[in-house]
């Protein structure tokens, strides 16, 4: 027993130099990504002209809240409820399609299985960009260009696989007992799914509803290609609204920024527990 207190001694001392390594790389890390963001709410509250006379990390003189008031006074929440509307119906109908798809891939046994899903694994791979112009000459055919309906289909279709891959997994870990339980009493393919399955999904259902939230949020690329009438552009596009015809307002700017990041950012605080108990459900077997 003596001769095993150096050794533990010893791996006590290693896993406190990790764990310093550790904290030193998390604080590097927060200085990163929190440097931008202060910089962005800042000299959101100065004038034009400030950021010429005053560093950029000083704290405004005069703080003024005249930008919020032009953007909000110009249109800025026309760009946000379309913003809400698209995310929200994409999300549904992503949820509602990876739900279906990943349950009999995980659940059950066919012969297409292993091909349908190393299919859907493989369009993971498929670069959003390179589909611009098919998306695009497709939606013109359609008759769907310039309008809202335009974006939910490819925001939904992008997001499917990454979608369906994560509930895979995380629907593999559910005990398969549950399902017999249930199926001794009665239930069929339909209940065991709505009564078992889909309650026990949940934290995996919010952990993609925040993560592809976030990207449909600030996509850019689709909403560039597929409006072009100012009452149909959502909130990516609102920088194009205030960017001045002659001049670059950068606090406004950063203004409408801070407007558009603060739903995610709250949102996040609010379901940041269900975020990380689904992605460790998700990672744990059994």
């Amino acid at each position: 027993m003596a001769g095993n207190k150096p050794k533990v001694a010893k791996t006590r001392k290693h896993f406190s130099v990790l764990w310093w390594i550790a904290l030193v790389f998390s604080f590097i890390w927060l200085i990163i990504t929190v440097t931008p963001f202060i910089f962005m709410v800042l000299n959101s509250f100065r004038k034009q002209f400030d950021m010429l006379q005053q560093g950029v990390f000083h704290l405004p003189d005069p703080w003024t809240f005249e930008n919020y008031v032009e953007v909000v006074s110009n249109g800025f929440f026309g760009y946000f409820m379309r913003s809400v509307l698209v995310v929200a119906v994409s999300l549904v109908l992503m949820l509602i399609i990876s739900a279906f798809a990943a349950y009999p891939l995980s659940r059950m046994n066919f012969s297409l299985r292993e091909l349908l899903y190393a299919g859907i694994v493989a369009m993971m791979s498929v670069p959003m960009h390179v589909t611009l112009i098919p998306v695009f000459k497709l939606t013109t055919d359609m008759g769907l260009y310039d309008s809202l309906k335009a974006l939910i289909g490819p925001y939904v279709a992008f997001a499917l696989p990454m979608s369906v891959f994560i509930l895979v997994a995380f629907m593999k870990t559910i005990p398969r007992e549950l399902e017999e339980a249930a199926e001794i009493d009665g239930c069929g393919r339909f209940r065991n799914f709505f009564m078992i399955i889909l309650p026990l999904s949940k934290p995996g259902l919010a952990t993609l509803a925040i993560y592809n939230g976030v990207a449909m949020w600030n996509e850019f690329a689709f909403a560039n290609t597929l409006l072009q009438s100012p009452a149909n552009k959502t909130l990516p596009l609102a920088l194009g609204q205030f960017k001045g015809e002659h001049a670059l307002n950068i606090p406004i700017i950063l203004s409408v920024l801070t407007l558009s990041v603060l739903p995610m950012i709250i949102l996040f605080i609010i379901f940041q527990n269900k975020l990380v108990k689904g992605m460790m459900a998700g990672a744990v077997k059994g």
